[in-house]
Order: C-alpha cells, then structure tokens, then sequence
C-alpha cells in the first residue's frame, strides 16, 4: 500500500510541475504566470483528478486494484500525448522532459499497483 501511495504522490507533483513549465513556457492564450488564477485552477483540477488513485491505493481489493490500474494507464496516456506537445512549442524542452518523466513515473506506478497482488499460500 505505501509503495502505491508513493508511486501516485510522485506522480502527482511531476503533474503539478508540468502545470508549472507550462506557465513558464507560455505561448498565446494559454495558462501563464501573469494570470495566476488561472494557474491555481490548473494545479486545483490536477490534484481533484489525482483524489482517486490517491484514494484506491489504500485498498487490498483486487477489483479496486483493477479499477486504479485502469485509471493511472488515462494518466500515462495523459504524459506520453505531453511528449509530441513539446517538439512543437518553442522551448520545449523542458515540457519533453517533464513528459518523459511523468511517463516513466506514472508507468512505474502502474507496473506497482499490478504487481503488489498478495497471495496468501494454502495451508494444509
């Protein structure tokens, strides 16, 4: 469970750093610092859409555990679509990198939250 809780916490503050970058790397009418508000916003929905997995990790249930998988793997896709994204932003470096990272992250939370199955042996 605490390998969960991690996984999905590490995840979520990647998030909220890509919501940073992108707020640095502004181009147009999109989210900036010089509208904090709308930055605020950003990292509020991120982190309310991060309540569930946050949520279900406590849980042993193996349905539970499906669901969780099934939500991260939106939250992986989420990251790698991040990827193209910042070939064709000016500056985009810093938005590959934090994709990259978010995918890898998200992955291995993923990866934890399949494996962490327990198994009780048969007793005779």
């Amino acid at each position: 469970m605490l390998k969960r809780l991690t996984f999905v916490c590490v995840t979520l503050c990647v998030a909220i750093v890509a919501i940073l970058v992108a707020a640095r790397h502004s181009t147009g009418n999109t989210i900036s610092f010089e509208e904090p508000l709308s930055v605020y916003i950003a990292i509020g929905l991120i982190v309310f859409l991060f309540v569930p997995p946050l949520v279900l990790s406590f849980f042993e249930h193996p349905v539970l555990k499906i669901i969780n998988v099934v939500y991260q793997s939106l939250i992986v896709f989420s990251f790698v679509g991040l990827i193209p994204v910042g070939f064709l932003i000016p500056n985009g470096s810093s938005t590959i990198i934090v994709a990259v990272l978010g995918t890898v992250a998200s992955l291995a939370s993923v990866i934890v939250a399949t494996r962490s199955t327990t198994f009780q042996p048969v007793l005779k």
